[in-house]
């Protein structure tokens, strides 16, 4: 059987804790149910009073792509509802975006790492409800790269942004329900909360584990193996590096116009990184980075998921991409995030002392946060909600 996540056991159980409850939702067309019905389309259905409809990054319809485009509110033709922006000049929900709701539904997917901008905007939605007084209800999800595995630096607080706003690991290892209660309780948010939680996930579980449909959650994150090495190559937004946008591999496929595949993947071969494979190739991105121009590339096959580490990995990439093309490879400039001053791989990476010591050997720097990934570990498990 399917694993049933939080909307499912809502509808389950007749939708009764939303009973002559007046809500708001933050969804897009990831917030569905295992029959891929939309989570706002079973909540009108059933009767429950909806009065406002909440977006996050890349819009309702999940249609807007880059990290860096906003977009504004509308009436939805289909509903008459007011649509509210959370990725535009407003971040966190207003109140009077709020006053004719008592709580706010929160149903979107992560995908398990730290820049995913969705966690963050369940943050802010906290912080408005604890704010204003009104009730948050977590519909949880699946981590879909599992929730055992925690890797990467933990955010330092002075480059905190809309990719890390609180000091977690980059790979956390979480559901969004368990990110919701250490939100409220260890950054001390304090909302009234509500998690509608998972039956028969298992914290071992990858996507297709699941028996659950994929259905995308931003246009560049098409499949569950884009999710995989996400962790990892998101960093690659802080170079003049492609990360594979504008092509259908995006994340897994990266290059320039400058590099030279098959000298990389040799010094790649060399570091002995566990679960992939790199295969040389050429790519002509549509949009993005490069667009219209032959780049040389490497594609990242995941041989063994459960070995493979996306963080060191992209990390070994961006080093020895460096080292090969010192004339060429370049750091991204500001601003990114609203951030106008620190450089936008710091503020991926959330610290910048993995580009200040790119000159040493890659296990030195990736010993670097292992202190601070222990202590996280043992901080996030007091909000495990899943055996």
């Amino acid at each position: 059987m399917p694993v049933l996540t939080g909307i499912d056991v809502l509808e389950k159980n007749g939708f009764n804790i939303l009973k002559n409850a007046k809500v708001g939702v933050v969804v897009n067309p990831a917030s569905a149910n295992r029959h891929i019905e939309p989570t706002l389309d079973l909540l009108l259905k059933n009767g429950i009073k909806v009065n406002a409809i909440f977006a996050p990054q890349h819009g309702l319809y999940a249609e807007t792509q880059d990290n860096m485009k906003e977009w504004e509110g509308f009436i939805d033709k289909r509903t008459g509802l007011s649509v509210y922006s959370l990725y535009g000049k407003v971040r966190k929900p207003r109140p009077e975006m709020m006053k004719e709701i008592d709580a706010l539904i929160f149903d979107l997917p992560d995908v398990g790492a730290r820049y995913y901008t969705f966690i963050w905007t369940l943050g802010l939605c906290m912080q408005a409800c604890a704010e204003q007084g009104k009730k948050m209800i977590i519909l949880d999800r699946p981590n879909p790269i599992n929730g055992i595995k925690v890797e990467g630096p933990v955010l330092n607080p002075e480059f905190s942004s809309f990719v890390g706003m609180y000091p977690i690991a980059v790979r956390h290892g979480m559901t969004v329900g368990e990110l919701a209660r250490m939100f409220n309780e260890e950054f001390e948010i304090g909302c009234p909360l509500a998690v509608v939680k998972m039956e028969g996930w298992e914290r071992k579980m990858w996507f297709d584990d699941t028996g659950l449909p994929w259905v995308m959650p931003s246009p560049n994150m098409p499949t569950p193996d884009s999710a995989t090495v996400y962790p990892g190559m998101c960093l690659l937004e802080g170079t003049n590096l492609s990360e594979g946008r504008g092509t259908t591999r995006p994340f897994e496929i990266f290059g320039a116009p400058w590099l030279d595949p098959y000298l990389l993947k040799e010094i790649l071969e060399r570091e002995d990184l566990p679960g992939a494979s790199f295969r040389p190739l050429c790519f002509v991105p549509t949009f993005n980075k490069w667009r219209g121009e032959l780049c040389g590339g490497i594609q990242i096959h995941v041989t063994d998921r459960e070995q493979f580490l996306p963080f060191e990995t992209a990390l070994a990439i961006v080093k020895h991409a460096k080292e090969l093309h010192p004339d060429s490879f370049r750091w991204s400039t500001p601003p990114y995030e609203y951030e106008e001053i620190k450089l936008p791989f710091d503020i991926i990476a959330g610290t910048d002392t993995l580009r200040k010591t790119m000159n040493k050997e890659l296990k030195e720097i990736c010993q670097s946060w292992q202190k601070e990934l222990t202590e996280f570990k043992i901080m996030r498990e007091k909000y495990l909600l899943y055996g």
